[in-house]
């Protein structure tokens, strides 16, 4: 009898854990949406002119309207596009007009159109501001060689463009280059994995709830020594 209360208590304190896991999977899945929804409204809202000094902790994902001039130079960021294929985001000096430097993301151009000359001079853009966290450990140098990065290190592409380390990722722009195809900031690459951890603790719960019963059986159609 003991055993059997002992492997009762067990089962009910083990499923009582994962339940309270998944229980907090969907708390961080109420606030994790919040934070997206806030983001959302904050690329859509009305651009404002480029701040005179940008900061990565409150500008990040501000919506802006500029002018000035794509200069010559390019850096070709490798990425793959659902449904396309891979290919490359093209990322420019721009000049503003007065005077500073920034970094324009052009958008996306396939594979064959890497190294086709594109349009540069004076050009208005709608966009906004961004700070991707792309690089880690695992990511590779830059192939400077064959003009191939494989993320968007905003510092090492300004100091490679010579620009200020400030992105402005391009959502309208006047003057389209036929082949860049403008890919604007969304939140839909943020993740939001928490309803499916979620279901994995509560499907583990249920499984520790299944096991414990099938063994509280196997015990009482045994009889004690």
């Amino acid at each position: 009898m003991r055993r059997w209360v002992f492997l009762l208590t067990f089962g009910l304190i083990g499923a009582a854990i994962l339940i309270g896991l998944g229980t907090w999977q969907l708390q961080r899945l109420d606030w994790k949406q919040g934070v997206l929804a806030d983001i959302d409204s904050r690329i859509t809202a009305t651009p404002v002119a480029v701040p005179a000094t940008p900061y990565p902790a409150t500008d990040k994902y501000l919506p802006v309207q500029a002018q000035g001039t794509i200069l010559p130079g390019e850096a070709h960021v490798l990425v793959s596009i659902k449904d396309v294929g891979p290919g490359y985001r093209i990322i420019a000096p721009y000049e503003l007009a007065d005077g500073r430097r920034i970094l324009l993301d052009r958008g996306f151009v396939r594979d064959a159109h890497k190294n086709s000359t594109r349009t540069t001079g004076p050009i208005s853009v709608t966009g906004n501001l961004h700070w991707p966290d792309e690089v880690d450990s695992y990511t590779p140098a830059p192939d400077l060689a064959g003009n191939t990065w494989f993320a968007r290190d905003v510092p090492a592409l300004a100091k490679a463009l010579g620009t200020d380390p400030v992105l402005l990722i391009a959502r309208t722009i006047s003057e389209p280059n036929p082949s860049v195809t403008p890919l604007p900031v969304d939140s839909a690459g943020i993740p939001n994995d928490h309803l499916q951890y979620a279901i994995t603790w509560f499907s583990l719960a249920a499984i520790w709830l299944a096991m414990t019963f099938f063994f509280m059986r196997s015990m009482r159609s045994k009889p004690e020594s």
